[in-house]
């Protein structure tokens, strides 16, 4: 039968308001700066074989590996000898099974329309395993402000993923809608801040409640063959839209490379390459199978692992090139698995895009991806020019401090990442102060940063002059600057420093990133990107993130393709 497009539609945005009301139950029931304040947070929902058929406006960097991680929960649970049942939810952060970095922890959740009973733990056949199967699931994940490890928000410089902090595999934190108590005191145990940890758990398992319980209703509204049916179009629909996109770029290959400064351990800049091939209308076998991809992004030629944390698992490159694929299309297009089913991605192990364990994380969520974005829009730039801006900041800035805030005696961690330029585009300039691409969170306010913690805010503004020159200018980076009100742990992961963003089509570089550390005798000490350092009571930070690339100057005349 052919799909009627306005129930499509309709579909649509019925998912699309589920992911999102799951994300305003979550910020507003959470307990942390980091996550009621910055929104550093992501829900989506799944169909019955974990393909993600909606997603909210939340975070790119967790949205396009998510999928993995509700593989991972499912997975798991097949090999316990059954499916997840009505009231579970399983926890997990493991960047190798899914996961994006320790701080980020998922939780899964099955959906159940029609309950069934949990007497049916353990199956044997086949047609009891059928009727156990979830009709959906719903996911959330949260950057949690500190989950262990050898620094204080466990953002740190650390050489294995064992010093990042507590590492969850997929677990069950709910049975049957019981708090597994022991288990989340083993977790508590491992934090620093175990009440805020607490409370944000709590908030995610309230926002699958809400998913769960809004999937139920539309299916009692609209019946549950209807909307599954609506999900399986959907996929369908997404993978059309973008095969029909990706057949308009000129067929070719098209490469670029671009360096991260280094690892914080060893100076030197590490190499991430990119070969984007473009095949045209794919073949098909028997039927219309297409028997190859119309698009491959090969990673082959970046460097190995290396020793500190900025390493990335496949996940975030996967998550990556989700995220520029959906960028080339129109906002209306269904957020789904089905725009990645045209496109293979080669990212061979064992290399700064795909890890092994116990490689360090940390920045590989945070840093490597925005330059594996870098990268691929470079080389897209080479095939269609007339849509693609210059580089953006290129890095999230982290900022961690810790330490025992002197009004309780009890410690806290402070995270956040900075925002910077974005780069300009093809018909305007860039945005200032912007967080981009792999991050979509906010700034953490200066009122609500000193009410949470023994921090005061000297400084907050944009970086006048530090976007590229060029016919558009790049978006203007931002200073940060901050005292601690106690001794204090601080820790920056951060890039852009031995390079600014580049430029397009003649359009100048945007201004490296700086950081350095005012003492109390007035004394300034210049730092990299990556460091750790304590300061002392009355000591400041301060931060000045890049700014965007130029795109073309005065003199370019740049042909739209197809004129």
């Amino acid at each position: 039968m052919s799909r009627d497009p306005i129930e499509l539609e309709i579909f649509k945005n019925i998912y699309y308001s589920i992911a999102e009301e799951m994300g305003a139950a979550l910020r507003r029931t959470a307990f942390s700066p980091n996550i009621k304040e910055r929104r550093d947070y992501s829900c989506a929902v799944f169909d019955s074989d974990g393909e993600v058929i909606a997603m909210g406006d939340h975070m790119p960097v967790h949205l396009g590996s998510m999928p993995r991680s509700v593989l991972a929960a499912i997975n798991h649970c097949k090999e316990d000898g059954c499916e997840l049942l009505p009231g579970d939810v399983v926890m997990l952060n493991d960047p190798f099974r899914g996961g994006t970095h320790l701080p980020d922890i998922t939780l899964v959740a099955p959906v159940y329309v029609r309950i069934r009973s949990r007497t049916d733990r353990t199956h044997k056949s086949s047609s009891a395993h059928n009727r156990t199967k979830p009709d959906f699931y719903v996911g959330s994940r949260a950057h949690h402000a500190d989950v262990g490890g050898a620094y204080p928000g466990s953002m740190g410089l650390c050489r294995e993923i064992y010093q990042e902090g507590i590492r969850i595999p997929p677990v069950r934190i709910v049975r049957a809608g019981k708090m597994q108590r022991d288990l989340l005191a083993l977790l508590l145990n491992n934090v620093r801040t175990p009440d805020e940890r607490e409370g944000d758990l709590g908030a995610q398992i309230a926002a699958c409640h809400t998913g769960a319980e809004r999937l139920r209703e539309i299916c009692q509204r609209y019946g549950l063959d209807r909307v599954k049916g609506a999900a399986v179009d959907l996929l369908q629909y997404s993978e059309e839209l973008m095969g029909a996109f990706l057949q308009q770029v000129p067929q070719g290959t098209y490469q670029a490379e671009d360096f991260l400064d280094s690892d914080g351990i060893d100076q030197k800049p590490i190499k991430i390459a990119a070969t984007v091939r473009f095949a045209g209308k794919p073949k098909t076998g028997r039927g219309s199978i297409p028997t190859q991809p119309i698009a491959t992004v090969d990673f082959s030629g970046s460097d190995p692992q290396v020793e500190g944390s900025i390493n990335a698992v496949e996940a975030i490159t996967y998550s990556a090139c989700f995220y520029v694929f959906r960028c080339l299309l129109t906002e209306d297009v269904p957020a789904t698995a089905g725009l990645m089913r045209p496109i293979r991605v080669i990212a061979p192990e064992g290399t700064i895009v795909n890890a092994r364990p116990p490689a360090a994380v940390a920045g590989g969520n945070v840093e490597t991806s925005q330059r594996i974005v870098d990268v691929l829009l470079r080389a897209l730039a080479q095939a269609i020019p007339d849509q693609i801006p210059a580089a953006a900041a290129g890095t999230m800035n982290n900022l961690t401090i810790g330490g025992i805030d002197p009004r309780s005696g009890e410690p806290f961690a402070y995270y956040e990442t900075i925002a910077g330029g974005m780069g300009a585009r093809p018909t305007k300039p860039g945005i200032s102060g912007v967080h981009t691409h792999m991050t979509n969170s906010l700034n953490t306010p200066a009122e609500a940063l000193e009410y949470a913690y023994p921090l005061r805010v000297h400084q907050y503004s944009l970086r006048a002059g530090s976007g590229g020159a060029g016919k558009y200018r790049g978006g203007d980076g931002i200073v940060r600057e901050i005292e601690v009100l106690t001794d204090a742990e601080v820790t920056l992961l951060a890039d852009r420093r031995a390079r600014g963003p580049y430029g397009l089509n003649g359009g100048k570089d945007g201004a490296p990133g700086t950081a350095e550390i005012i003492r109390q005798d007035g004394s300034i000490d210049r730092l990299p990107g990556k460091f750790n350092r304590r300061l002392r009571k009355g000591e400041r930070i301060r931060i000045e993130t890049p700014g965007g690339g130029g795109w073309g100057n005065s003199n370019s005349n740049i042909k739209k393709r197809g004129t």
